[in-house]
């Protein structure tokens, strides 16, 4: 990955002014196994709250702050860490000398530049995925990862999850599907793209933040739409496909070990949900691999249509798996199937990896780079719907080529 290209100046200076800010002890530091590590939380919504209620299984975690825009959200988080000072800017709380590691939580336009002021304060980070909201991001963090040397892990819980490990195990790594030249993937139903605002926040609470909650983004007026389901605006993520997509291409990456499409297409629109969301309710993503292998992706919000998966096509049989099980079907008329159901919760195995790295300092299963590189092929399937065109990716120089 050419990381240099996207850096322009000013990032460059901030990368190598926060790496300088450093001591010798945050890069050397070590931690023993019952050594009690510090936790912070930036974002703690429904999703950030979840999360840290993972790291709370481990009685070697202390949740010593919390931030969020809202103050109700902080103080629904303190209910499960009353000891924790209280944050509405993450910069404030990213000065305590007593965090060792953060949980980011944001929506998705916050998650670059709080993860790259994490990295740059000395502090490890567990950041929700997509790592980013744009393709040109994903380079920066990166970068602020590995020039402080810290870990950084992105919620992509499959990576942890014990029967997707024994599944690539077992099928993938043995060849046993043999070429594989189709990755389905789709993901109907989701509800949260669906969320309404609750009647409490049809005016601004006095409470929250709102000119902090839109950070980079253009201003507009207060929309409790906006607030409540941001999922379902362009400014803010990247609708189905980024939320919902780059959980599953990490699979198809993980298993198959191809990681840069060379090309991506896709088609959808706002069909049904006229309300005045900006993220497609319905829409189908095909990228093309190097390998000979595409890998698709399609979701539906209508309503009645649910479920979701991944389905691997090879010459010798093909792999279902979803996060409950997966089940393998040999080539050929009569073939039984197998299946084995899932062997743990994903969420705690993949925050579990997460503090063994920190203490080991060892690169985390769902690492920053392999975070970029799922965000950035769910990243070209959206370019591609809003282009209305055919992308051609230089997977050597990471870039869109030119028409």
């Amino acid at each position: 990955m050419n990381e240099n290209s996207l850096l322009n100046p000013t990032s460059r200076r901030n990368l190598l002014r926060g790496a300088a800010a450093m001591t010798a002890l945050s890069y050397s530091r070590v931690y023993g196994a019952n050594e009690k590590l510090r936790l912070g939380v930036i974002g703690a919504g429904e999703r950030g709250r979840g999360d840290m209620g993972k790291f709370q299984l481990d009685p070697t975690v202390d949740v010593v702050a919390v931030c969020d825009v809202y103050a109700e959200s902080i103080d629904k988080a303190k209910q499960k860490a009353p000891n924790a000072k209280s944050f509405s800017d993450h910069r404030k709380l990213l000065e305590m000398k007593d965090v060792d590691m953060v949980l980011i939580g944001t929506p998705d336009h916050w998650h670059a530049q709080t993860a790259i002021d994490a990295l740059n304060a000395g502090k490890d980070v567990y950041v929700e995925k997509p790592l980013t909201l744009t393709i040109e991001e994903g380079p920066l963090v990166v970068k602020a990862a590995r020039v402080n040397n810290r870990i950084c892990q992105v919620g992509m819980q499959q990576r942890s999850g014990k029967h997707y490990l024994q599944a690539k195990q077992e099928y993938m790594d043995t060849k046993r599907l043999g070429k594989i030249t189709l990755a389905r993937t789709w993901w109907h139903g989701n509800t949260y793209h669906l969320r309404r605002a609750p009647a409490s926040l049809q005016q601004q609470p006095s409470n929250l933040d709102w000119a902090r909650f839109l950070g980079p983004l253009k201003w507009r007026d207060w929309d409790p739409q906006q607030f409540w389901n941001w999922r379902a605006y362009l400014d803010f993520g990247g609708g189905q496909v980024t939320d919902l997509f780059t959980h599953w291409i990490d699979v198809v990456h993980m298993f198959t070990g191809q990681e840069i499409p060379s090309a991506a297409v896709a088609a959808g629109g706002v069909y049904h949900y006229k309300d005045g969301r900006t993220a497609p309710d319905t829409i189908s993503v095909l990228l093309e691999y190097p390998s000979e292998m595409t890998a698709t992706f399609e979701a539906t919000l209508a309503p009645g249509v649910t479920g979701e998966g991944i389905e691997f096509c090879g010459t010798e049989g093909r792999l279902l798996i979803d996060r409950r099980q997966y089940t393998f079907t040999p080539a050929g008329r009569g073939a039984t199937p197998v299946t084995v159901q899932r062997m743990s919760d994903l969420d705690a195995d993949h925050v579990n990896n997460f503090i063994e790295c920190v203490r080991s300092r060892k690169r985390p299963n769902g690492d920053v780079l392999i975070g970029h590189r799922s965000a950035q092929a769910s990243h070209l399937g959206n370019i591609a719907y809003m282009q209305k065109r055919r992308l051609n990716f230089d997977t050597v120089r990471e870039q869109i080529q030119p028409l």
